[in-house]
């Protein structure tokens, strides 16, 4: 292999996917990243086995070919040279050199043969979205995923076109967060998969606000071509909770606030919960919200905003964090909060309209 680039040709597209690309590996050829050169264009693949993801960019080949090299070492060479500078790549026996300039780096390689790629993905759909929808779908529910849960199913995003909708949903096992976007190209197949922790934040670093995504759906893969990227994620084996049933469908107390108003009064409050548990209790009277929190040095905070409610007075138990989180990602000055009664759930929303809900589960305090 033997190519002729600018600096900015190659850098791009290596720091779009060295992020799966870790130094320390069981498999020594996943700290590389393989290189492929023909037809005067460069394609750089990095993959942990559970996220690959390609770029591309144009190139001189003078002679095509393919070869790996350790991903983070290249990465560095290339940010420490100037801006501007042409550079060539050349496989010399079991090397790879890099010149540019008087500067010479010689870097160790494995065959291109031993590296693990994705080829086909017998995708069962393939949908086209506005990339500034897809991404609002995973900025308004990655937060609700689960970490390192026994039930491996809650540790990704469950992605659901059912032909006129697509959805994201995240879920924790207390609390649940759901985004809806309207799909221009209806069609009668409705498909679900559930994309790992680690794709999603992938995803999201590579997702912009300009132009369209390619989606293409498998049964154990989704693949995703964003500009000159192709993002490809392995999916979670297993089946996911049935998120409607924990929606209230109608909440008989509903609370209307301001955004911003009902945030600042949590984070105030937040500051004396209990550091473990960040159970705050939220009593709500006509007209009036009253937020308190107390731990185990016998502290206590307490805060009241005015808002919209006719009704009963309840009182509820809540993690802060997740009220929080919920507010963070709601648009708009208003929030609603509907309530039931000091076992149920809330459900908070911008209006009754809202494309995002977030359901909170109550906590006994």
């Amino acid at each position: 292999m033997k190519l002729s680039a600018t600096r900015a040709q190659v850098l791009n597209p290596l720091q779009s996917v060295i992020g799966v690309v870790e130094r320390r590996q069981t498999m020594p050829i996943l700290a590389n990243v393989l290189l492929s050169a023909r037809n005067n264009r460069l394609s750089i693949t990095g993959t942990d086995l559970e996220v690959e993801l390609v770029a591309a960019s144009e190139a001189t080949v003078q002679q095509a070919g393919d070869i790996t090299v350790p991903g983070r070492k290249l990465l560095d060479i290339f940010r420490a040279l100037p801006e501007g500078v042409n550079v060539t790549l050349a496989t010399e026996g079991e090397r790879v050199i890099v010149r540019a300039g008087r500067s010479r780096f010689t870097l160790s390689s494995l065959p291109s043969a031993e590296y693990p790629v994705v080829d086909e993905i017998n995708a069962q759909q393939t949908l086209t979205v506005p990339q500034a929808e897809f991404r609002r779908l995973i900025d308004k529910t990655h937060f609700s995923m689960a970490q390192q849960d026994v039930r491996y199913y809650l540790n990704g995003l469950l992605i659901e076109a059912d032909g006129r909708n697509l959805r994201a949903v995240a879920t924790d096992g207390h609390r649940l967060a759901i985004c809806d976007c309207p799909l221009e190209s209806k069609t009668s197949t409705t498909q679900q998969v559930i994309v790992p922790r680690k794709g999603v934040l992938e995803l999201q670093r590579l997702l912009g606000a300009e132009g369209n995504i390619e989606l293409a759906i498998g049964t154990n893969h989704i693949r995703a071509q964003i500009g000159d990227v192709r993002f490809t994620s392995k999916l979670i084996d297993g089946r996911f909770p049935e998120y409607g049933r924990v929606i209230p469908a109608t909440p008989s107390r509903v609370v209307e606030a301001d955004r911003e108003t009902l945030r600042q009064a949590l984070q105030r409050t937040a500051i004396l919960s209990n550091e473990k548990y960040r159970g705050v209790r939220l009593t709500v009277k006509p007209d009036l919200l009253t937020i308190q929190a107390h731990n185990p040095e016998q502290e206590e905070a307490e805060d009241q905003i005015e808002v919209s409610y006719q009704g009963e007075e309840v009182e509820i138990g809540f993690n802060v964090n997740y009220l929080l989180d919920a507010l963070g990602a709601i648009d708009g000055d208003k929030v609603q909060i509907g309530l039931g009664d000091s076992n149920s759930s809330c459900l908070i929303r911008a209006d009754a309209n809202s494309t995002a809900r977030y359901v909170v589960m109550p906590m006994r305090l």
